[in-house]
Formats: C-alpha cells, sequence, structure tokens
C-alpha cells in the first residue's frame, strides 16, 4: 500500500511512496496528527540523487522491521530541494546539536516541531561504533513514554538557541575585509591540486569568481594562479566526465579523482560561468573547451522539455554509486578497435587493476598530450555505450533559484563567446520561469515539476533571479529585464528585509509554520540568498542611479560584514558586492540606433564588473527612462554617442567610442 507520499510531485518523495513506513510531506495535517496523538516527529530530509540516502531508504525505510518502530512516530519526509526553508532551519539544528550535518538528515521533533534529537544517515543496526537507527528509535520511545518533559526542554532549548542567532551584527565593508578573504583562501590553496582544504573538495566556483575579482582589482597575481590551477586540476579528474562533459558535486580525494558521481545544475552551470570569466581573463582556449562541453552537458542531460532546467541526475546506477561511468580497458579496446582503445586507456589513464573499484574512472590527472576534443566520434561512441547501462535517474522538477544562475550564467557565456545559442537558452529560461512560476501578482514559485507551480518563493528565487536579470540585461540590453528585476528587486526589501537587525529572512514576512525565520549568509555550494540579495541591489544602485538601492546595498553590505567578520572566506559571494562600492566605477551610457559593434567587442572580452552600461534608442527611451530616470537627458540620435561617469563626474559625450580611452 502506498502512503501519503502518492499523492506529491517531488520525485524524492515518490522513491518513498511504496515503503511501508506511514510517511507524510511535511504540512499542517502531520502537525495535528502529531498533537492529537500525542506523538513525536521523525523528520527524514534528503533528495532524489542522495546517495546516502538510497543507502538508508533500503536498509531502514524499506524494512518492515523499522517501520514497526516508526509507528510511534509522525513521520514526515522533505525534499530539501524544494522545501530548502525547512532543512535550514533543521539542519542549523543537527550542526547545533551533533557539531556536523549532511544528509540524509535524520531529525526527532516534539509534536511542536522543535527538535531534540538530531543526526544523518544511520545504518539499521550498531556498526563499527556508529549507533543502529533501531536502536535510536527504540530509546527514543522509550523516553518519550517515561521522561516526555525532558524532551520537550531539549527542545526549547535548541529553539531558543536557533532564534537567538538572529541578533544584530553590522560591520564595516573594507578593503581589508576582502583582502582578508583572500589571504584565508591562499593558506587553504592546495599548490599541487588546486582547490582548498582537504578532502572532500567541492567545486566553489563564487570563490573562485571572487579571486579573479582579486587579481583585476589588487593585482594579485597569485590570485588568478590559483583560479588556473584549481580549474585545470578539476578538468583533468574524474570529477569532470571527460566522455561526455559536465562535473560531478564533489572529489572525495585531494587530486580531484575520485568524485561523488551526483551530477547537480547549480555546480554545472556556476562553473559554466567561472569557465567563462577565466577564458575573458586570459583568452586561453582550454577553458572555453571546458566551458562549453559543460553547456552541452547542460543541454543534453538537464534541460526540461517545457524549457527551463531539471536539478540533477543521480549518482547511482542500478543501486551501484558510479557504475555508469566506470569502465574496464577491455571494455574500451573491444567498443572502439584495439588502436583506439589502447590510445583512449592511456590518454585517460586507465590501469589494469583500475582506480575505483577494480574498474576505472576517466581522467587526465598528470597528463600532457591533448585529451580528445569534444564531439570525437570515438568519445560520442563510448557516450552511446553508457545510455546502454542502467539509466542515470533524473530528478526533473524546475528550481526558480537554480535556474536564476543557469540564466546569469548562460548569459555571461552568450556574451564572452558571442554565442547566440547560449543566450537564446538564457532568454528561454526567464521566459519559462515568468510563464510557469509566477503568480500574475509577480510573485514567485520555487518549484515546478509535472505541471504543477508550488510552495512561495524563498529569498534564494528572488535575489537569485533578479541577478540573473541585470546579467541578461548586460548581454542583451533588452530594458524589460531591467524592469522585472527592479520590480523583484522592490519585494525583496519589503518580503524579506529585517528592519531590526539587518539583512534578509529566507522566508517572507507571512510565512508562520517554522520555528524560526532562518536568515542564511554564508555561501555553501552556492551563494548565500543575503549576498545576491546584496549584488542586486548594488548593480540596481549603478543601472538605475536609484538612491533606495544604494541605501539598500549598503545596508546589506554592512549586515554582511558583520557577518563575515570572523571568517571572510566562507563570505565570498557578500565580498565579490562589496568590491563594487569599494573600488572605483564607472557609469556608460549609449544613445543611438542600434548597440555599436565596437562597444558589444569590447564588452566580450572585458569584464564589466567596474563599468555599468546601458544603451538608450528612440524605441525603448520611455521605458528605460521610466526605470532609469537620470537617462531622461540623454537625447537621441541617428549615431552612437558615448556618456561616460566615473567617480561622482562625468565626461563630456563622444562620438567616438576609442576615444573614451577604455582599458
Amino acid at each position: 500500500m502506498s502512503n501519503q507520499l502518492q499523492y506529491e510531485k517531488s520525485p524524492y518523495l515518490l522513491q518513498h511512496k511504496d515503503n511501508p513506513v506511514d510517511w507524510h510531506p511535511w504540512g499542517e495535517e502531520a502537525f495535528r496528527r502529531a498533537v492529537s496523538e500525542e506523538k513525536p516527529i521523525f523528520l527524514s530530509i534528503g533528495y532524489s540523487t542522495c546517495h546516502w540516502c538510497h543507502v538508508m531508504a533500503r536498509e531502514s525505510f524499506e524494512d518492515s522491521e523499522v517501520a514497526k518502530l516508526l509507528a510511534d512516530f509522525v513521520c514526515i519526509k522533505v525534499d530539501r530541494e524544494e522545501r530548502p526553508e525547512v532543512d535550514a532551519v533543521y539542519m542549523a539544528a543537527c550542526q547545533a546539536m551533533t557539531g556536523s550535518g549532511g544528509w540524509p538528515l535524520s531529525i526527532f521533533l516534539t509534536p511542536d516541531r522543535k527538535p531534540f534529537f538530531a543526526g544523518t544517515y544511520f545504518p539499521k543496526t550498531s556498526r563499527y561504533g556508529q549507533t543502529g537507527f533501531v536502536e535510536v528509535l527504540k530509546q527514543i520511545s522509550l523516553l518519550w513514554r517515561t521522561d516526555q518533559n525532558r524532551l520537550f526542554e531539549a527542545g526549547n532549548q535548541i529553539a531558543f538557541h536557533l532564534n537567538s542567532q538572529n541578533a544584530q551584527s553590522f560591520g564595516t565593508p573594507d578593503r581589508e575585509l576582502l583582502l582578508r578573504g583572500y589571504r584565508l583562501l591562499a593558506q587553504s590553496f592546495d599548490k599541487t591540486f588546486g582547490g582548498f582544504g582537504t578532502a572532500p573538495k567541492f567545486p566553489t566556483p563564487h570563490n573562485l569568481l571572487f579571486l579573479m575579482e582579486m587579481y583585476q582589482k589588487e593585482q594579485l597575481p597569485d590570485a588568478l594562479h590559483m583560479v588556473e590551477v584549481t580549474l585545470k586540476s578539476m578538468a583533468a579528474g574524474g570529477i569532470f566526465d571527460q566522455v561526455q562533459g559536465g562535473f560531478s558535486r564533489y572529489s572525495t580525494d585531494d587530486t580531484w579523482l575520485i568524485p561523488h558521481f551526483e551530477k547537480m545544475l547549480y555546480d554545472n552551470v556556476l562553473l559554466l560561468a567561472a569557465y567563462s570569466e577565466a577564458f575573458r581573463l586570459t583568452g586561453e582556449p582550454f577553458y572555453k573547451d571546458i566551458a562549453g562541453r559543460t553547456a552541452d552537458y547542460l543541454f543534453t542531460e538537464l534541460a526540461a522539455p517545457d524549457g527551463g532546467f531539471c536539478c540533477g541526475q543521480d549518482a547511482d546506477s542500478d543501486g551501484i554509486e558510479g557504475s555508469y561511468y566506470l569502465f574496464t580497458k577491455e571494455e574500451v579496446v573491444r567498443l572502439l578497435g584495439r588502436e583506439d582503445g589502447s590510445k583512449f586507456a592511456e590518454l585517460y589513464n586507465f590501469t589494469e587493476a583500475g582506480n575505483f573499484e577494480g574498474k576505472n574512472i576517466p581522467n587526465r590527472i598528470g597528463q600532457k598530450s591533448p585529451g580528445w576534443p569534444a564531439g570525437d566520434s570515438r568519445l560520442k561512441a563510448l557516450s552511446q555505450y553508457r545510455k546502454t547501462r542502467m539509466p542515470l535517474s533524473l530528478d526533473d522538477k524546475v528550481l526558480l533559484s537554480w535556474n536564476g544562475w543557469a540564466i546569469l550564467a548562460f548569459a555571461r557565456a552568450g556574451q564572452i563567446f558571442g554565442s547566440r545559442r547560449y543566450l537564446e537558452a538564457a532568454t528561454k529560461t526567464r521566459k519559462f520561469l515568468r510563464k510557469n512560476m509566477t503568480t500574475p501578482e509577480g510573485r514567485l514559485r520555487l518549484r515546478y515539476c509535472k505541471g504543477e507551480a508550488a510552495y512561495p518563493g524563498l529569498l534564494d528565487d528572488y535575489a537569485v533571479y533578479a541577478l540573473a536579470l541585470t546579467e541578461l540585461y548586460r548581454s542583451t540590453f533588452d530594458v524589460s529585464c531591467l524592469e522585472e528585476a527592479v520590480f523583484l528587486a522592490r519585494q525583496i526589501m519589503e518580503l524579506f528585509e529585517d528592519p531590526e537587525n539587518g539583512g534578509c529572512f529566507m522566508t517572507a514576512h507571512e510565512t508562520g509554520e517554522l520555528i524560526l525565520r532562518p536568515k542564511e549568509t554564508y555561501d555553501g555550494a552556492i551563494p548565500s540568498g543575503n549576498a545576491a540579495a546584496a549584488m542586486v541591489f548594488s548593480e540596481l544602485s549603478f543601472l538605475t542611479g536609484e538612491p533606495s538601492f544604494q541605501e539598500a546595498a549598503e545596508r546589506q553590505h554592512r549586515f554582511l560584514a558583520g557577518e563575515a567578520e570572523k571568517y571572510p572566506a566562507a563570505h565570498c559571494f557578500a565580498l565579490l558586492s562589496m568590491a563594487k562600492s569599494l573600488y572605483p566605477h564607472r557609469e556608460l551610457v549609449c544613445t543611438g540606433t542600434k548597440v555599436p559593434e565596437e562597444l558589444t567587442a569590447y564588452l566580450q572580452t572585458h569584464s564589466a564588473e567596474d563599468l555599468t552600461v546601458l544603451f538608450k534608442s528612440a524605441e525603448n527611451e520611455r521605458r528605460l527612462s521610466a526605470v532609469c530616470p537620470f537617462t531622461a537627458a540623454y537625447p537621441v540620435s541617428d549615431q552612437p554617442v558615448y556618456y561616460l561617469c566615473e567617480n561622482g563626474g562625468c565626461r563630456a559625450p563622444v562620438a567616438d567610442f576609442h576615444a573614451l580611452g577604455l582599458r
């Protein structure tokens, strides 16, 4: 018999609909039942491409013995990707109680949703010093019957502690804070294989974007060196799919050889942005190649049929982690013939013993000779062969914030590479979000799946989408992008900003079903919503000239500076936003009938972090003046005219782009 998850859309929840556990989705029905039946809540949070979530499901949630023990609880299953606010609250609780976190996240709550015990993966029974899930359930059931007040008191203490974390914390956004962030990254940098810290190693492309900015602003060659070593090492490793392109979520070793094989949308689009920016800075074709392979992977595997991009692909195939990606030398020789098969095995570091569980992860670590180029018929043959294996599960949800990052990455790559295909992908994704995930009143929906948009948008949705629209404006000069970005930015201030303690809450003001309103500031695998909001306000303050956005940016930067003070390297996207205000900035308005080719060529090869560009024509002047009032004073003629301002002063207009002297 199916449980209550059978009515859900989430692929992760549907994976558990036939469990013998009486699962409920997060919602009032489950909470009412816990209160009326006086039962504690067992909350399990994960996502569909999570390997250890699958392991715990097979060992425990599909087991009838465990299901009988869980009958003493009201059991709730949550997809962290479609309910990130729920995950944020209880991940914070887990970290407070245990010092660490991860998925699957296993939390025990009182009926009023306050956590009193937390953990991540539990084996079914105790082994290797790790407490078993069966033992945990029996002990908590006993305590609930015999010492319930103790559990309620523990829940109250944790809830109080979590709420106290939103206390006021302001700082000074200055150049020294940015340099401290740079130095901390330099201290943890792996000089041999790139990346930061020891295994497991995550791509964290926003850290690389920050370092590229510091290279330009502070003339720090080591900053670019760290970026290049990291980007080249990742592209050589097994974390990068050498056969088809695209990056896995993280590497389990220092050399980037052995990945955790799941592939996520957010990693790949942010890495697309990082490799594109590296090409713009260096002109090195290698970065363009990896950006192109990553984009091809996104188009081939994660593009949703109706538009937008799906969440990601599972690590497991036929229940075995990574088996989809592994080859033996004999396989490739059989597929490609002795000459090409042996050559592939040599170029991609195959060994007879294998480099992962007796088989080989193709990689280019330590290789000097070039690998086979993207589109090579032999790589296509290997890719087609892999598709005969048990296919990887696709999480086909479309998440608004992740698709916002996709718009940003494709818009930036489209400008840098002069690619119409990439710009069309960004524009198409925007149209999908507007049509399917935006209400008639302009409010955003977090998730779209199987024809249904659901859940109110969170801070990340509004901030990342607005930021993506400013990037799309940079690349297309479509005024509607600015109009929509301004509308969303004002909603951020209205719905999410905390006027007392600074910063922005993750949830809108009217949301009330959680024990606290989380306020995330540090960057994880994705930049924080607060950092993205700061970047939006900064961008719009320069683009529109409106004081309200400048004031919002200053408020947000002071708040984030206070949060980043202890360890600025964990707030690189916030530091990247602060750089816009701390370093010299220029504003350029171009008027004419069409965007001049010389301006397009300049933006293609020069980072526009310190330059805001607006294009005004007779066709768009009314709408542009409405959203950027200061542009009303600039007349439009048939020939292009450039108006450049910097550091509070404006130059005389010129008709020759090169006379501007832009470097």
